[in-house]
């Protein structure tokens, strides 16, 4: 079966505010998003950046501005935006392959099913896998299962909020590895909501800087190197520090992955 493609997404937000009563998450939010193009946005715990996914989504409304996909206003879930959240969220009493059919555009004839829930799962290296439930398999395992059923929908964005946080640091990497080979093959727009500015750096073509609540886009970065990037590209380090100073935190690896928490 050749590689299922999508057609990539553009996303805006225009003036953006998302107040929760008294409690004001982001105000005066702009920024877009070209179809194709990887952004990763970084801030402060707290500081509304899964609200922004949410957003796009249109699991969420905003309190002022507007959220545009392809040019079009998001007034409810957008059919054409897939999350993939820290934790999995898969469906515990179905298996892997049923949980990634689950993702399938609707309408997809009842022939093609398997073939692409096994395409999705050969993708994600979980072929021999199809069968178990969530509960049978590594939290590595269920993460690469999650991204499996939202690129079985073909978005035209894709918004990753924090997937592979949870994961231990030699799986992190394979799953960055993967999220990037997929999302070159693919062509989907990525937003990637992330703590590690290693990730945002290696992964992304721009990145964006949420400021203290109420957050508005306060700095905007991009990303020369071409991908496929290197762990120890040497283009980057000069790149983190520009983005650790901006964050107010010292210029150290150490403190890439943990500034933020």
């Amino acid at each position: 079966m050749s590689a299922p493609t999508a057609r990539p997404a553009s996303v805006e937000l225009r003036g953006v505010a998302r107040h929760f009563g008294d409690h004001r998450v982001l105000s005066g939010v702009d920024l877009t998003i070209a179809a194709g193009e990887t952004v990763a946005l970084l801030g402060a715990s707290g500081s509304g950046k899964s609200t922004v996914l949410r957003l796009i989504a249109g699991l969420d409304r905003p309190s002022a501005g507007e959220v545009l996909v392809d040019g079009a206003p998001v007034r409810r879930p957008h059919q054409r935006a897939a999350v993939v959240f820290q934790d999995a969220r898969l469906l515990s009493w179905r298996g892997l392959a049923s949980n990634v059919a689950f993702g399938l555009p609707p309408g997809t004839p009842r022939h093609r099913r398997a073939a692409e829930v096994a395409y999705w799962l050969g993708v994600v290296g979980l072929a021999d896998y199809a069968g178990h439930r969530p509960s049978q398999v590594s939290g590595g395992m269920a993460g690469r299962a999650a991204l499996a059923r939202a690129l079985a929908r073909r978005p035209g964005v894709l918004l990753l909020d924090e997937p592979f946080a949870a994961l231990d640091a030699l799986t992190r990497l394979r799953m960055q590895d993967l999220l990037d080979e997929v999302q070159r093959a693919q062509g989907t727009t990525v937003l990637l909501v992330t703590h590690d500015v290693d990730e945002a750096l290696r992964l992304a073509d721009r990145v964006l800087l949420l400021g203290d609540r109420p957050a508005s886009v306060v700095a905007a970065l991009d990303v020369p190197a071409p991908r496929p990037r290197a762990h120890d590209d040497p283009t980057l380090p000069p790149l983190r520090g520009e983005l650790l100073r901006r964050l107010g935190v010292s210029d150290h690896r150490s403190a890439s992955r943990e500034a933020l928490r």
